[in-house]
């Protein structure tokens, strides 16, 4: 288990990340589409769908960077990343073999990370 102080770096660590992928998403939905699904679905489709997983990103970043001032309910956002991570995790394994090799990897170990560190840091909070 981490101490309460490590557990809020961590989280806020983690969130801070989020919030930036989201909003790179939101400006520049092929710099964060690309890498991870390749050429597929190329246009207009592909944008709407990384936007919005950017704002999904960005929500859940800000929320839990507002959460952290004192009594606010940081574990909660923390744990609602983490499940949006895992289901990150889940969808990448699901077309794993369709998806582009560094892509592919690069989004398991960052979304991976994200819920470990969820994992880690909720129960401290």
């Amino acid at each position: 288990m981490l101490s309460p102080r490590t557990a809020r770096l961590l989280a806020l660590a983690v969130a801070g990340g989020r919030a930036a992928l989201g909003v790179t998403a939101i400006v520049a939905p092929d710099a964060v589409a690309r890498p991870w699904i390749g050429d597929d679905g190329r246009g207009p489709g592909r944008s709407v769908l990384a936007r919005a997983l950017g704002g999904r990103d960005l929500a859940l970043g800000l929320g839990a960077l507002l959460a952290a001032r004192p009594d606010g309910p940081l574990r909660g956002w923390v744990e609602a990343g983490g499940v949006a991570d895992a289901g990150d995790v889940v969808a990448t394994f699901l077309a794993f073999r369709h998806l582009p090799a560094r892509g592919r990897w690069l989004v398991l170990a960052a979304a991976g990370g994200a819920v470990a560190a969820a994992a880690l840091a909720a129960p401290s909070l």
